[in-house]
């Protein structure tokens, strides 16, 4: 990623597949599944080189300009991500609750037939003498 210098998207305003990247040494031309694969592979591509390259960041000439902004698939993606997992953690935490619920039901249930049982014990007792 360090060698790569420029991402064109040859065409902003057109949806084609193809695409050229040139690195230091050498200049290769691209051709995505689609043009929606071409838009998700320079976006990720984007936000890949703004996070881990060094100093000198490649340049994208003729990319759409949503496709280099803050909202991305990329986000859609990590907020869906973040609210199956608040969702997921919502539930686990209600489960725990009538978990919890029921334990201190079960609880009182087993004082109870101790309780139960003390009593009966007694009353066998008493009336046996």
């Amino acid at each position: 990623m360090d060698q790569l210098r420029q991402v064109n998207g040859i065409d902003p305003n057109k949806d084609c597949p193809e695409f050229d990247l040139m690195f230091e040494n050498a200049f290769d031309q691209w051709v995505a599944g689609s043009a929606g694969e071409k838009c998700t592979f320079i976006q990720i591509l984007y936000h890949t080189c703004q996070r881990y390259s060094s100093a000198r960041k490649p340049e994208f000439v003729n990319c759409q300009s949503k496709l280099l902004g803050g909202n991305s698939i990329l986000h859609s993606a990590a907020d869906s991500v973040t609210s199956a997992v608040q969702k997921a953690s919502q539930a686990l935490n209600e489960r725990g609750e009538r978990l919890g619920r029921a334990e201190d039901r079960t609880a009182d249930m087993m004082n109870s037939a101790e309780q139960f049982a003390v009593t009966a014990h007694k009353l066998a007792m008493k009336h046996k003498c």
